[in-house]
């Protein structure tokens, strides 16, 4: 889906997004077979965990840190004039690359609100820079139907490297568009965001059939590939079926499948993806005390990422860096490239690398113990830590530290920190009225309170 790696040998190459690392290994859209192949067994590595440096602060003050950390990436790396955020940059910043990705800009936008809130920079210049991202996406970024491309460049919006013209990226745009409508009282900053979300055309993306393609190219039309298995997909679903203009069949709801992972005793509705596929939608909707006629979306959330804590200690053997506290594998950079890895059940090369997102995107759903992870990392690998928060990613058993971050890992990391400690991106994405009768029309009641 998104993220691209630009090594030494790859920085002027076109990316390597998730969905197509995960299509072409033949997972989550396809099957399992060849997994055991894929990435087999390798051998132990000698490993002694550094020694701790601690953290003074508590818990609260570390999540601030990150989210202000966060803010600084969305805020130093957007364009001044377009509001359109790279793609990813250097830890700590002096970046040259223009390549923004629309996924970025939603979190960047999101970001703002956060950072208003919180006090992170002057009211007046946030708000300005939100009015200037509207104007472009609504009068000069190119699109079809109201979808835009994933890839652009960050000054001129011209698309880049041929990418598609992508329906999920274009969701989290919009879920980005729509938490600065409500979060700003402001008439043009409303008036811009309902224009762009209410021109997306969302029955052309069905293409005719019961799920949503995966995106759209000129000349070759749309890609075969659907989202039709549960995933990162929810947000996409919803926004379209909460449309005043464009709206979709609750059909659309009940088409795509539910399929489900057994590790252990943890079983729970997942589509054999990355841990980010539980993260994504949550970080907008809010799914809690709440279930259609399948799930607990939230519960399911919290099933999966105790059943991802349980598959990466059960992989110490293999990889000792791996423990109760220091745990995590979703898409990311490696020292090897770009990776669409993770599980249960196994999915990609794994190496011993740490995603710091993967614990960071899931503090909601088992806060106590992703904020172990996150004061294991901050306490014992100072090297993660830079300008705009924690690298993408790093393996302590080679000494590799991912020079980068990347927008949509910050962006997921700042969301959610900011849900689990006052549940703000929730409160205000959720009075937008088309989202509260998406999740009518999706079938969503009151669920049973957990403890």
């Amino acid at each position: 889906m998104w993220g691209w790696y630009t090594g030494p040998v790859m920085a002027h190459r076109p990316p390597v997004t998730r969905r197509e690392m995960l299509k072409t290994t033949g997972l989550g859209l396809v099957t399992l077979t060849g997994l055991i192949s894929v990435a087999g067994p390798t051998e132990q590595k000698a490993f002694d965990e550094p020694k701790r440096n601690p953290y003074r602060g508590s818990d609260d003050q570390l999540l601030d840190e990150i989210e202000r950390a966060a803010f600084d990436f969305f805020w130093n790396e957007a364009s001044s004039a377009t509001g359109q955020v790279r793609d990813r940059a250097r830890l700590n910043g002096d970046e040259h690359r223009r390549i923004a990705s629309i996924a970025a800009t939603g979190f960047g936008l999101t970001g703002l609100c956060i950072g208003e809130s919180r006090g992170y920079d002057k009211p007046a210049a946030i708000r300005e820079r939100v009015r200037q991202t509207l104007r472009f996406l609504k009068r000069q970024l190119p699109h079809e139907h109201g979808f835009f491309y994933h890839f652009i460049d960050m000054e001129t919006g011209a698309r880049v490297w041929n990418c598609e013209l992508s329906s999920i990226d274009t969701s989290l745009l919009l879920c980005g568009v729509l938490t600065v409508r409500q979060h700003f009282k402001d008439a043009e900053i409303q008036d811009l965001a309902t224009a762009i979300y209410e021109r997306v055309d969302w029955p052309w993306m069905l293409n005719s059939g019961a799920t949503f393609s995966m995106g759209w190219n000129p000349g070759s039309g749309f890609l075969r590939s659907r989202w039709e298995h549960y995933c990162e997909l929810m947000m996409l679903y919803l926004l379209a079926l909460g449309s005043p203009t464009h709206s979709v069949s609750s059909e659309t709801w009940r088409a795509w499948k539910r399929p489900t992972v057994k590790f252990q005793e943890f079983e729970y509705i997942s589509g054999h993806d990355p841990l980010f596929t539980h993260q994504y939608s949550q970080a907008w909707f809010d799914f809690r005390h709440k279930r259609d006629g399948y799930a607990d979306y939230f519960m399911n959330s919290v099933t999966a990422t105790q059943a991802h804590k349980r598959f990466c200690v059960s992989l110490h053997d293999e990889f000792p860096d791996y423990s109760a506290h220091l745990w995590g594998i979703t898409s990311s950079d490696s020292a090897a490239g770009y990776q669409a890895w993770g599980g249960p059940p196994r999915i990609g090369r794994l190496d011993g690398s740490i995603v710091p997102c993967a614990a960071g995107g899931s503090l909601p759903f088992l806060q106590e113990d992703c904020m172990q992870v996150l004061r294991t990392i901050r306490e014992c690998y100072p090297k993660t830590w830079g300008r705009y928060g924690f690298v993408d990613a790093f393996n302590p058993l080679i000494g590799w530290y991912n020079p980068d971050v990347i927008g949509i890992d910050v962006g997921i990391t700042m969301v959610m920190a900011e849900n689990a400690r006052t549940g703000f991106v929730w409160n205000v994405f959720m009075k937008n009225k088309e989202m509260q009768q998406a999740m009518e029309k999706a079938g969503f009641e009151a669920a049973k309170v957990h403890a």
